[in-house]
């Protein structure tokens, strides 16, 4: 997902798309496609904003679908695209994440549940970063919150099964609509809180602490 027009970092992002912002040695958004490569059978892009230059680099970096969700929110694409067929585990992920992506864990965890129509994965809040809290038992959600504190919110990383979501949901653009119908369903998940170094970027202030904290990549497992 790569699509938002990145505010809050401007004026950076008023000459670049926010995924296309350096980061080391690359760009944010390359540093996962970099991770998800030989991993995932294909990887699809959600884009916006500066959308025509961001396909242009993501197919380079091998992309296999490139969608345009411009003015559209950001579950518009579960609904409204060739995604929608798609009857198995879809490893879902926002450009301003940073993390060690450890796909064996995700897989792992999603089998554990069962495959659920949605299964979020929580991190431990990080200060200065905004999250949806999470509230569950037995790794069920009952609840997501912006604003009531827990020990865990969500990272940014989930795994949908887009056909079924459908066969459930109603269409709408908004993810958290999404999650709340799925909450009502009793069908929402989340994962073991995830233990490998990650961080949200949405601010410049964040672009640079970011770039301090050592990641390893190290992840070879394929998802799955």
């Amino acid at each position: 997902m790569a699509a938002g027009r990145g505010m809050r970092m401007m004026p950076l992002t008023d000459h670049v798309p926010k995924p296309l912002i350096k980061f080391k040695d690359s760009t944010l958004i390359a540093n996962a496609i970099g991770q998800l490569k030989n991993k995932v059978p294909n990887i699809a892009i959600t884009v916006g904003y500066k959308g025509a230059e961001l396909s242009h680099y993501v197919i380079g970096q091998g992309v296999s679908a490139v969608f345009n969700t411009q003015h559209k929110g950001n579950a518009w694409w579960l609904f409204n695209t060739q995604m929608r067929f798609i009857n198995e585990p879809v490893l879902v992920l926002t450009c301003d994440n940073v993390v060690d992506l450890d796909i064996g864990f995700i897989g792992e965890q999603y089998r554990r549940l069962h495959q659920p129509p949605c299964m979020v994965v929580p991190v431990q809040p990080v200060p200065g970063i905004d999250g949806d809290y999470i509230f569950e038992r037995r790794n069920r959600v009952t609840e997501l919150n912006r604003h009531k504190v827990s020990e865990q919110y969500c990272s940014g990383i989930q795994v949908v099964n887009p056909f079924v979501i459908n066969q459930l949901i109603r269409p709408t653009e908004d993810f958290y609509e999404v999650w709340s119908g799925l909450i009502a369903l009793e069908k929402l998940y989340c994962s073991a809180r995830y233990l490998k170094a990650w961080y949200g970027v949405d601010t410049l202030e964040q672009l640079e602490a970011v770039k301090k904290i050592k990641f390893e990549h190290n992840s070879a497992e394929a998802f799955g």
